[in-house]
């Protein structure tokens, strides 16, 4: 049976005041926004901490206490040697600090190149987890190794080839490829 379909009956009105379908919904603060500061990789952060003690070097290369006086201005008073006293003192100490930091920088790198992201002259890795094996007879990944000639090998075609080698063909495989084992 069908309500009817006037707006007099009360549940109708009761239904109509409760229902949420009609309500506006916040489900987020209106003047929320995302946060600013995302995280940094590690080349970023090396790349970051190295441009900061560059710009620190340089800073300190070219602070103001050891910038030369203007050659038209001259020190006769004694308020004049009081103040280049202390600019030579600053200039003094400034060259002393340069000193330090280099000599603190050669004893950290003198070891031989950092490997870093950047740095073109780190050598490859010999994990035996990054080397990749290839095939010796097709130069195609290798998954799997004949344990009879110790070739790898890419498919059970090759495979096939491989145990049909005699075996000293194999064992130019191996030499060439630098595995070979000669017994005394």
């Amino acid at each position: 049976m069908a309500p009817a379909a006037g707006s007099d009956d009360p549940h109708l009105q009761l239904l109509d005041k409760l229902d949420i379908t009609l309500s506006p919904r916040m489900f987020r603060n209106p003047t929320w926004k995302p946060p600013q500061r995302r995280n940094k990789n590690i080349k970023q952060i090396l790349s970051d901490a190295s441009r900061r003690e560059a710009s620190l070097l340089a800073t300190q290369n070219n602070s103001g206490s050891s910038t030369p006086l203007p050659h038209g201005s001259s020190n006769t008073s004694a308020a004049g040697n009081s103040a280049s006293a202390q600019s030579n003192i600053a200039q003094a100490a400034q060259n002393l600090r340069t000193l330090v930091l280099d000599r603190s920088s050669h004893n950290v790198f003198s070891t031989g190149p950092v490997a870093t992201y950047t740095n073109i002259e780190s050598p490859p890795s010999l994990h035996p987890a990054h080397q990749k094996h290839y095939c010796d007879i097709t130069g195609l990944p290798a998954p799997y190794t004949d344990p009879k000639t110790r070739l790898r090998y890419h498919n059970t075609e090759v495979f096939a080839v491989v145990r049909g080698l005699p075996q000293s063909v194999a064992e130019q495989y191996l030499e060439a490829r630098g595995a070979h084992v000669v017994l005394k």
